[in-house]
């Protein structure tokens, strides 16, 4: 798919059919996220692949009851790694440089999942604590975002923009 016609293609879906994703996709998807760019080329992020339907269904709970993370074939969590930054880049590193590598990488994944016909949507409203016992409460991470993905059952809701004009300005 060009480029500019996965930006036009990408909408946040909350619907997922149960087909499975092709393990081809998955790895495309995965590379991209390693392909993703960072401070200092640091990578400070980890990534959490979840398939298990009963974790997912966990995630549910701790997303407020959004069920669509449980619908999904695959869900990524992506977590910040301060570790990884703080002898390069101090506080500024661990506190910012991190979470900015982690939803770089999400964004990555959301678009090479929509370049291979695939439909996600971006979940930052979470219990941040629960969210990290589910993954094995890695010492040092922080979970920044979950992104579900798989095939979207139905028509995203278009939505309406910003202009430009107010979004953009010039100094």
């Amino acid at each position: 798919m060009e480029f500019f016609d996965v930006i036009n293609t990408r909408h946040s879906i909350r619907a997922y059919q149960s087909t499975p994703i092709e393990p081809e996709k998955l790895e495309q998807i995965l590379q991209a996220i390693n392909r993703a760019p960072s401070a200092g080329n640091r990578q400070a992020y980890e990534v959490y692949l979840v398939e298990d339907a009963s974790r997912k269904q966990a995630f549910v709970q701790a997303a407020g009851g959004q069920e669509f993370l449980a619908q999904a074939p695959v869900v990524l969590v992506f977590c910040a790694n301060p570790a990884l930054n703080r002898e390069r880049y101090a506080q500024r590193g661990e506190t910012l440089y991190t979470i900015q590598d982690a939803t770089i990488a999400c964004t990555f994944a959301m678009l090479a999942a929509t370049a291979l016909g695939l439909s996600s949507v971006w979940v930052g409203a979470f219990n941040e604590d629960a969210v990290h016992a589910l993954i094995g409460e890695p010492a040092g991470q922080r979970p920044v975002a979950m992104l579900p993905i798989g095939y979207a059952a139905g028509e995203p809701r278009l939505r309406d923009r910003r202009p430009l004009d107010d979004i953009i300005h010039k100094g």
